[in-house]
């Protein structure tokens, strides 16, 4: 049965697969394509790829099809990837800050993740939140409340 995209590299996409190999800068995602793009230009099969490179037969077809409708760059890029929307809008982690450096229950000495998570549904914030949102929040802050010692000498 014919290959249904053949993948023909020109000398120039050539030069610059075996460049982009010899360099070792690139991702080791990008390095793999490269070598996929490689060996089809040689004539191998998919199956042949595939257990020369450690990849699936389902990953060689998809990087020839994708040289030969896109082009050399597109194969050997990754594509966006639109993730998940934010759990929060930007006021809504303001407000969790401000919970944050509020003083923290009585009879705690500082705030918990799972604390703070209540207290924000608690006051209508947020329907729902989870610990872990809470964190990557917190994170994304340069300081921390929930200790007093910053880490510097106090001499």
């Amino acid at each position: 049965m014919a290959k249904r995209y053949v993948v023909e590299l020109t000398e120039g996409e050539r030069a610059h697969l075996r460049d982009l190999l010899r360099r070792g800068k690139a991702s080791v995602r990008m390095v793999t394509r490269a070598r996929v793009l490689l060996k089809a230009d040689e004539g191998r099969t998919d199956e042949a790829i595939a257990a020369a490179l450690d990849v699936g037969t389902a990953t060689v077809g998809r990087i020839r099809r994708r040289f030969v409708e896109e082009g050399l760059e597109r194969a050997l890029r990754e594509r966006p990837r639109p993730g998940q929307r934010r759990r929060l809008s930007g006021k809504q982690e303001a407000h969790l800050i401000a919970v944050a450096c509020s003083t923290p229950p009585e009879g705690r000495a500082r705030w918990t993740l799972r604390l703070l998570a209540g207290k924000v549904v608690e006051l209508g914030f947020v329907p729902s939140i989870s610990p872990e949102t809470v964190r990557q929040v917190l994170k994304k802050t340069n300081s921390s409340h929930g200790n007093g010692r910053s880490g510097v000498s106090r001499r």
